[in-house]
């Protein structure tokens, strides 16, 4: 009787453990090729972003008359299109770093102007306790629901009127406009996550609301001052609506503007304008990798908290 009910117990073992075997092997092969299928989507997707700056990257180094030729690298490629742009040497780059100038200077206002107004309005929301700060938040927020490119013509006849055309602080004023609203939102999220029992205790030291502002709130938001302050520079340095609006004359309009004037002869320079392009570029993508961790732990909190 024992060995017939130790056979029947091994009996129904053995289907069992072959049941589990197979739904291992199932297993294991869905995991294979779910990441085979993430592997050929990630290169798809690194392919699909590089090829334009290959292209751009390609295109700069070819000779004036070998750009639309079909050679995937240049048959004698060279670096005289970036002297040229360094050196003002053609006749749509002759204000260039001035241009150059208006960019830096463009984004430098944007990004402090808004981090100056952003993190002011949420600690008097957030820490201060305004009557009815919600409103000022819900009502900043509110104004993402109209696209920005609606209110072009808008702001287009109020830099008229009020005669700030060709004036790049009409420009400020715009960009300025659409970038506090998200800085508010990150600042008062990420603000919750400061102790209030820091700001009673400077009070009963006998600190100031500056002094609190100066001392504690700011040097704590600094992750999320990072990160609005990369959204805000990056917003300025990629926008070129509000800039071709806005500025026309050559002395005051900013390099993606003054890009455009390439098209405007019979035969584009397109290694002058890809190189042009390049160097443009690199500020934002210095800037970015060298605040990457902080950007990325301050949008994390920012979205998170409240």
């Amino acid at each position: 009787m024992t060995t017939t009910t130790a056979d029947t117990a091994l009996g129904q073992i053995r289907p069992v453990a072959r049941d589990t075997q197979r739904m291992r092997r199932i297993a294991r092969r869905r995991r294979y090729l779910m990441n085979a299928g993430a592997a050929v989507l990630s290169i798809v997707l690194v392919v699909w972003t590089l090829t334009p700056i290959f292209n751009m990257v390609m295109v700069s180094l070819e000779s004036h008359n070998d750009v639309f030729s079909s050679r995937i690298w240049p048959a004698y490629p060279s670096l005289s299109g970036y002297w040229l742009v360094l050196s003002q040497g053609y006749w749509y780059l002759e204000f260039f770093w001035h241009q150059y100038g208006n960019s830096v200077y463009l984004g430098a206002a944007v990004t402090i102007l808004t981090l100056t107004i952003g993190s002011l309005t949420s600690f008097s929301i957030g820490r201060m306790r305004v009557r009815y700060g919600w409103v000022v938040t819900n009502a900043a927020l509110l104004t993402y629901v109209i696209p920005a490119t609606f209110l072009a013509i808008p702001f287009y006849r109020l830099a008229q009127t009020y005669g700030m055309m060709n004036n790049i602080w009409s420009v400020i004023a715009a960009l300025v406009t659409f970038a506090t609203p998200y800085a508010i939102f990150i600042f008062q999220n990420y603000g919750a996550s400061i102790p209030m029992e820091l700001d009673e205790s400077a009070r009963i030291d006998g600190a100031s609301p500056l002094q609190i502002y100066f001392r504690i709130y700011l040097p704590l938001m600094a992750p999320a001052l990072v990160a609005v302050g990369t959204y805000a520079l990056l917003l300025a340095w990629n926008d070129y609506l509000y800039q071709f609006l806005l500025l026309s004359s050559k002395q005051s309009m900013t390099v993606p503007v003054a890009l455009a004037q390439f098209l405007n002869s019979d035969e584009a320079p397109w290694n002058y304008m890809m190189a042009t392009a390049i160097i443009y570029s690199l500020p934002p993508i210095a800037t970015y990798y060298m605040f990457r961790k902080k950007m990325t732990g301050g949008l994390t909190m920012g979205g998170v908290k409240g």
